[in-house]
């Protein structure tokens, strides 16, 4: 549990947040690749971010799937090639733009969704057990805030 100290300035505050945030990503990393590989799936957490982000928003084209995972745009080339030679994804034409790409999940990438959500939301509802739905909505609020400044 953390104490916090009266003197200190938003801004120590803030990066005090952000540390927290990070430990958080950690924590909620460590227990979903533990998953994966005690259930044998061939993906990486990396891969797995990807695929969440094409959960909720299918057909994006790789740069903003990049952006959304804040991925440079040559690893995001390695991480769908692998998702693609895992029939997770793939390419498609855009129709208003033939140059472009859109990224598609398969029946197998919204499938292994089905798999793999409810593990999400088990180690979310475990960092989040004792803390109220308007707490939570507040830090919503907050890291927006935070982050559109």
């Amino acid at each position: 549990m953390v104490t916090l100290e009266k003197n200190k300035t938003n801004a120590e505050l803030a990066v005090e947040l952000a540390h927290l945030m990070q430990e958080l990503r950690n924590f909620t990393r460590k227990y979903i690749q533990k998953k994966i590989k005690e259930h044998d799936i061939n993906l990486t957490f990396e891969m797995l971010e990807v695929m969440g982000c094409l959960w909720r928003h299918d057909g994006l084209n790789q740069q903003e799937i990049a952006d959304k995972t804040f991925r440079d745009k040559s690893s995001m080339t390695y991480l769908l090639d692998n998702l693609i030679k895992r029939k997770l994804v793939k390419r498609s034409t855009d129709k208003n733009d033939r140059r472009n790409k859109l990224i598609l999940l398969t029946k197998e990438g919204l499938a292994l969704k089905d798999i793999l959500y409810p593990w999400i939301a088990d180690v979310y509802g475990l960092a989040s057990v004792e803390i109220t739905g308007e707490d939570l909505q507040n830090g919503v609020l907050l890291l927006s805030r935070m982050v559109n400044t």
